[in-house]
């Protein structure tokens, strides 16, 4: 079992510098992988998703590659004199046709790479790629091992709870099984109160304990609950992606729940179900985290 969080990270020397690798991954339902690279090294997005899909499969991952410049270059701005030169005619060119002067702005000259850290700019993206791959496979398998280590930590908590959920699961069943006997009691209570006294063996007091027995009968659903808390367990210990799967049970735990709360009929018995419902919810609340 993995968690969906999770951080990583790690340098390769290039140049008079360094790049930074850092990989980080938070919740998320379905696989989203955002990339954050130097504007020069754009075309490696498609290599840097391809690397780290592999090894995700649910959650956001933040992956940011940035270069650390040192000495008296570090910080120094350089302009692109090609790209600027093809932006100026293509501004001019808009604003001949909306008849209008159409300025560049700062914004847009980062945006488009015309101004960028000298030493960044020297640097073509073959050359950033044979030094940021090996910085991202070690920043990824840092940021699988404490995936891994939150998991570990995840899981111990899951099954603790589940536990919880079986002790509930015995107290229901041995309220459950006493509200025949204590509806029976009370029916004949009130007809002698209410002046109609009626023996305890009249085929009608017998037939309408039976019908009620029927009613709030909930052994299917506390073996349908253990059979639940049952899969939740092993699939704890299956080594793939398993937090889809604990969601859809957890959807299933409480339908059995909610359930045996309706049909049985009982204050405590409800009340049971309540406290049950709240160490459900806190497991939820946890698989929410589970890749």
């Amino acid at each position: 079992m993995n968690s969906m969080t999770g951080f990583g990270a790690a340098t390769a020397p290039l140049n008079n510098g360094a790049i930074r690798v850092e990989i980080g991954g938070v919740n998320r339902k379905q696989t989203e992988i955002a990339v954050a690279l130097p504007r020069a090294w754009a075309e490696l997005e498609t290599r840097v998703r391809e690397l780290v899909a592999g090894s995700v499969s649910r959650g956001r991952v933040n992956i940011s590659i940035s270069l650390q410049t040192t000495g008296t270059s570090a910080g120094n701005l350089c302009v692109n004199q090609a790209k600027l030169a093809a932006l100026q005619q293509c501004l001019a060119e808009a604003g001949q046709a909306l008849n209008t002067d159409i300025a560049p702005t700062l914004d847009g000259l980062l945006r488009l790479g015309v101004i960028a850290e000298e030493n960044e700019a020297d640097i073509t993206a073959e050359s950033a790629w044979e030094a940021a791959e090996p910085a991202i496979r070690e920043a990824l398998q840092a940021f699988l091992t404490l995936r891994a280590q939150e998991g570990a930590n995840l899981r111990t908590d899951l099954l603790r709870r589940i536990g919880t959920l079986r002790e509930y699961r015995e107290q229901l069943i041995c309220r459950a099984a006493g509200i025949p006997t204590r509806y029976r009691e009370q029916l004949l209570k009130r007809l002698e109160e209410s002046g109609l006294p009626i023996p305890a063996d009249d085929e009608r007091i017998i037939k309408e304990i039976a019908l009620f027995a029927d009613r709030c009968d909930v052994s299917e659903e506390t073996t349908r609950l253990l059979s639940h808390l049952d899969q939740f367990e092993k699939i704890c210990d299956k080594p793939e992606a398993v937090g889809r799967t604990l969601d859809f049970l957890c959807q299933e735990i409480f339908r059995e729940l909610n359930t045996t709360g309706s049909k049985a009929n009982d204050a405590e018995l409800a009340q049971l179900v309540v406290t049950a419902k709240t160490e459900l919810e806190k497991i939820r609340e946890q698989v929410q985290n589970v890749e």
